[in-house]
């Protein structure tokens, strides 16, 4: 009887690969992914926003907002679950599990890492990434979202980062394409183009939808609503305009000039934002670094299953590592300790010290220079690796 057929073993590049969207991370990039995060978490805390963990499977619904990209599996049972993909989703379902009588406003903050089976540009092509952020949960006013831009600017700085906060309210376009007359598939497809500030699209689209000049340029203005608090002056001027003097889009221009006055600080306006009008319910904002065209931190008005109103943000760790990274403090000094009180010594002065593992001189030196380490420490004593000789740490 013939033997079976044994497979070829895996070429080393093959065991070697990662699946495409996501990456290693090596010291010490951990090290400053850890030190951001903890002062971020800092941060929130002192805000009064409490932690929670949540779990990283979900049961798969095709009500989900990412569940066409999540990663699915079926369990033991035959029930389909997903990866976590967003964090807002799962926070509802924990605050309608475990808060369902508040009290409210509840403050919340997580961490932990997300998945997405498609890539996506705005995640730099990760498919696993980490964010922090918060939720502000059960209430729905000016001085609610002027308090998340309070923090994200707070967070922000506690870091390091230099960003400029810009605000959005897809509603106000909404409310322009409904004074309009626009509706269905026509109505989506110029919030898009709106979003993308795309004046070409806007024009084929206004043709195809036979809009007349007048609407077509109403159109065209919301693309270039963007700026400081002129734009708000803009944006009500063209709500005016609307049929049955803009109802809808003045209240929103209303809403932000009152939180811009409870903010107090420079924000930068973005009404032509539109693109997650289905999501979000009220104001939006982003945060911009320099040097990096994709935000930071992200987060807006949204309203939980049952209509209980929620807002808050997310922080990309990885982005926000990538930007910081040149400015972070270095590592603390690594020195190789000969013994328990020489370790003790270097860890009391603010030093990290290796143990060493064995009596052999010249494996020790040899590993230190491997190392980048430049000191060894015994007892009281410290001496350069260079200096190590035959009879130890020199006095």
């Amino acid at each position: 009887m013939s033997s079976p057929a044994r497979s070829a073993p895996p070429s080393p590049a093959r065991t070697a690969a990662i699946p495409e969207g996501t990456r290693d991370v090596l010291p010490p990039e951990w090290a400053q992914r850890e030190h951001l995060r903890a002062r971020l978490v800092e941060v929130f805390g002192a805000w009064g926003y409490r932690g929670v963990e949540l779990p990283a499977l979900e049961y798969a619904s095709a009500e989900h907002p990412q569940d066409a990209r999540a990663f699915k599996l079926i369990d033991s049972g035959g029930q389909v679950l997903a990866l976590r993909s967003e964090f807002t989703t799962a926070m509802g379902r924990l605050v309608r599990a475990r808060f369902p009588a508040g009290p409210f406003p509840l403050r919340l903050q997580y961490g932990g890492r997300l998945w997405l089976r498609a890539l996506t540009s705005e995640l730099g092509r990760l498919r696993e990434f980490y964010q922090v952020g918060v939720e502000l949960i059960g209430v729905a006013t000016p001085q609610a979202d002027a308090e998340l831009l309070h923090l994200a600017a707070a967070a922000l700085d506690a870091v390091g980062v230099s960003a400029q906060l810009e605000v959005g309210y897809p509603g106000f376009v909404d409310a322009v394409l409904e004074d309009a007359g626009l509706h269905g598939e026509a109505r989506d497809a110029l919030h898009d183009a709106i979003d993308r500030k795309s004046g070409a699209d806007v024009d084929l689209l206004a043709r195809r939808g036979g809009l007349s000049a007048e609407v077509t340029r109403t159109l065209h203005a919301l693309t270039d609503l963007y700026g400081g608090a002129e734009v708000l002056d803009s944006a009500e001027a063209l709500a005016r305009a609307g049929a049955g003097q803009g109802a809808r889009a003045l209240e929103a221009v209303a809403h932000l000039r009152n939180v811009a006055a409870l903010y107090g600080g420079p924000l930068l306006f973005d009404l032509g934002v539109s693109r997650r009008y289905g999501y979000y319910t009220g104001l939006t904002f982003r945060a911009y670094a320099d040097g990096l065209n994709q935000p930071v931190l992200g987060g807006g008005r949204y309203a939980l299953e049952g209509g209980l109103p929620g807002a808050g943000f997310a922080v990309g760790l990885e982005r926000l590592t990538g930007v910081l990274a040149p400015t972070l403090p270095p590592e603390p000094e690594v020195v190789l300790a000969l013994d328990l009180a020489g370790a003790a010594l270097a860890r009391a002065s603010g030093l990290t010290a290796e143990l060493a593992w064995t009596d052999d001189e010249t494996e020790l030196r040899k590993f230190c220079v491997a190392r980048g380490i430049a000191r060894m420490v015994q007892g009281e004593t410290f001496t350069a690796v260079d200096s190590f000789g035959s009879n130890g740490v020199d006095a």
